[in-house]
């Protein structure tokens, strides 16, 4: 394929998913999540269902661990983590998270915005889309999407600027589900630690 044709045609694909995930106001979708950290090899995977509301609203609700929590009330980023009966909040755009590089999914999507260096190349009957981040103040330096060919965006792997490795499956996802406003506010349990970031 000549590079023009291989640029037209991840043009083409870009503008498909932008165009998917622009027009819905809420996402559900199963996820499964492996993160590996340099030097002291791979977590335990964990899994539950993603929610997202525009604007800047999503719910991580883990079934493995269970009960572990991610919430952002487009202010705020909240952690909650059962076993340890402690909360913490983070302000959104101090976060240094890097499941943050999916928050975009909440706003508008361009990649063009978001992403330098876009490549593409097949995966199977799917394609993957490689980008670095357009500002050097994230603590990411590359991520890989995973894009069916109806625009769907079945993976995403986070590449740290520590070498850390955070990896996304995404499966059963469904377009604008009716998603109470009470999913995306987090009340901290009766006795349980708060941890306040950059206090």
């Amino acid at each position: 394929m000549s590079a023009f044709a291989a640029d037209a045609r991840l043009d083409a694909l870009l503008k498909g998913v932008e165009a998917r995930y622009n027009r819905t106001k809420t996402l559900q979708v199963l996820f499964q999540e492996d993160y590996t950290r340099a030097g002291e090899g791979h977590r335990p995977t964990e899994s539950g269902i993603l929610m997202l509301r525009k604007p800047g609203r999503m719910r991580w609700a883990y079934n493995q661990p269970k009960g572990k929590l991610w919430v952002s009330d487009n202010k705020s980023l909240w952690l909650w983590l059962p076993d340890e009966n402690r909360a913490e909040r983070m302000k959104l755009q101090e976060s240094d998270d890097m499941r943050v590089p999916l928050a975009f999914l909440l706003g508008k999507l361009y990649f063009d915005k978001e992403f330098r260096d876009l490549k593409s190349q097949p995966a199977g009957a799917d394609t993957r889309i490689t980008g670095a981040p357009k500002t050097d103040n994230l603590p990411y330096s590359e991520v890989q999407f995973v894009v069916t060919p109806d625009y769907r965006i079945r993976e995403v792997k986070v590449s740290g600027l520590d070498k850390s490795i955070l990896e996304f499956h995404f499966d059963q996802e469904r377009l604008d589900p009716k998603l109470d406003d009470k999913l995306f506010q987090f009340q901290v349990p009766k006795g349980a630690e708060l941890v306040e970031e950059g206090q």
